[in-house]
């Protein structure tokens, strides 16, 4: 039987997913075409314009995003298409800022650019602006309601044209065309994958300290299209995507009972994960979607537990005496990353996808918490407890464990789609408030993301098609 004491003291974290789960234990776009274009050319070999990543940021690149002209301004659900040109070109130009790469003109020194020029750039013009890369494009109303957004990405210096690419979307899919738009020029200027393109899930905290409500919200991985999916009236932890975005698993005490549930986004329905009268907490998805991860305390212990995403009989995979929660596979399915007290402290264990092979792998001084496997498969994040709380990473076999943020309670650590970033939840000293934040593997680019209110446990979705 876990000692009450041992698991308050193990959990340090006031509102981390560890703290949360020994508290409970203690307790009991769419299709993509090639741009119409303006003239025949074709697309020409470019010199290697490239921003360098390898060792750190040490100057963004110079960059111009002008406002996307239209062939006809043309009134749409979602506004005229000369205004979307303008709106385009905004989101652009801040996912490119946002992630710390790229350094865009500013407003006044952006050119008018004529629609036959999208295609013909004037060079010497952008050359005398310092810009080295541009990207220019144009937002025009199709006959069948659509809209088609072209986007075309050039190097000033060697006056040649890299890429180009069209996205046909619904009108109020415009968003999605301009991140599919930046994430075309962050992939061919750096060699990394793309991520503007994608969605967040968290917990939407109001109130005070004590009392706080907490609702599941979703929102575009800028702040944008935010909506809430919960009313607040049953308190949720841990939202986690399925692999197809289509689903949500998360933990709810609905009915003063901590169980895990599956959400299906689309019909605002949900089922419960194990229908068994025993707390269940910190879900994750496999990458296949096939299998939900979970813990549960049954007469006191707890393990981890699989089970299908269709439900039926739980497998348990752990099952030593100490505290094992949490898991996060391996981007192939193969392992699975876990936190457990097993060894005295609160450290990061690897095992096989069947259970076999439990190996500890963090022995830095401190404790780990909430480790996540990189989609790269190359890293695992976590929270570094030690005086303080930080987000981390490592290698996948533990090595190298170095600090990535430095505020006072960093934690709850999520990878956007490319391995690249990082998304967490940063609690104000004594305020109890929390925020979302990102952070990229140099630990330089960190930035508040925006909420309506507080928010914490952030789940950084896959790409949206």
């Amino acid at each position: 039987m876990i000692a009450r004491q041992r698991l308050f003291s193990f959990a340090a974290s006031r509102r981390g997913l560890f703290a949360a789960s020994l508290l409970l234990a203690g307790a009991a776009c769419h299709a993509q075409a090639p741009a119409p274009a303006p003239t025949d050319q074709p697309a020409t070999t470019s010199a290697p314009l490239r921003v360098d990543i390898t060792g750190g940021i040490s100057q963004p690149m110079p960059i111009a995003v002008p406002v996307m002209p239209t062939p006809a301004a043309i009134d749409t659900p979602a506004g005229g298409t000369a205004a979307l040109g303008k709106q385009v070109s905004d989101v652009i130009t801040n996912d490119l800022r946002n992630s710390g790469l790229f350094t865009p003109l500013a407003a006044g020194q952006l050119r008018p650019v004529a629609f036959p020029q999208v295609q013909a750039p004037d060079y010497p013009t952008w050359l005398g602006t310092g810009a080295q890369a541009l990207v220019q494009g144009y937002v025009q109303a199709n006959s069948d309601g659509t809209l088609t957004v072209g986007c075309y990405l050039y190097d000033v210096f060697a006056k040649s044209e890299l890429t180009r690419e069209g996205y046909i979307v619904k009108p109020g899919e415009w968003r999605q065309a301009a991140h599919k738009c930046a994430d075309t020029v962050y992939h061919r200027l750096t060699g990394e994958g793309p991520y503007f393109n994608s969605q967040v899930i968290y917990v939407s905290e109001t109130g005070p300290k004590k009392n706080r409500t907490k609702r599941l919200a979703i929102m575009d991985q800028d702040g944008a299209n935010h909506r809430f999916i919960t009313n607040g009236q049953s308190l949720v932890l841990t939202p986690r995507f399925a692999p197809g975005r289509q689903t949500i698993v998360f933990m709810s005490f609905e009915n003063d009972q901590p169980r895990v549930y599956v959400y299906d986004v689309g019909s605002g329905r949900k089922r419960l994960v194990v229908n068994q009268p025993y707390t269940t907490f910190a879900p994750r998805f496999s990458p296949d979607g096939r299998y939900i991860l979970f813990s549960m305390i049954v007469a006191g212990n707890c393990n981890i537990y699989r089970v299908s995403a269709s439900g039926g009989q739980a497998t348990r995979l752990t099952t030593s005496p100490g505290i094992d929660v949490g898991g996060s596979y391996s981007p192939d399915g193969s392992k699975i990353v876990f936190e457990s007290d097993r060894s005295g402290t609160q450290q990061v264990y690897v095992m096989n996808a069947d259970g076999s092979n439990q190996r500890r792998i963090s022995y830095g001084g401190g404790r780990y918490a909430t480790p996540v496997w990189s989609p790269r498969g190359d890293l695992i994040a976590y929270t570094h407890m030690g005086g303080k709380f930080a987000v981390g990473v490592m290698g996948a076999d533990g090595s190298n464990p170095h600090d990535l943020t430095n505020g006072w309670q960093d934690e709850g650590p999520t990878w956007a789609p490319n391995g690249r970033v990082l998304m967490f939840f940063r609690t104000a000293q004594g305020s109890g408030r929390a925020d979302l934040w990102s952070v990229d593997l140099t630990g330089v680019n960190e930035r508040r993301i925006p909420t309506p209110l507080d928010g914490s446990d952030p789940a950084w979705g896959p790409l949206l098609p």
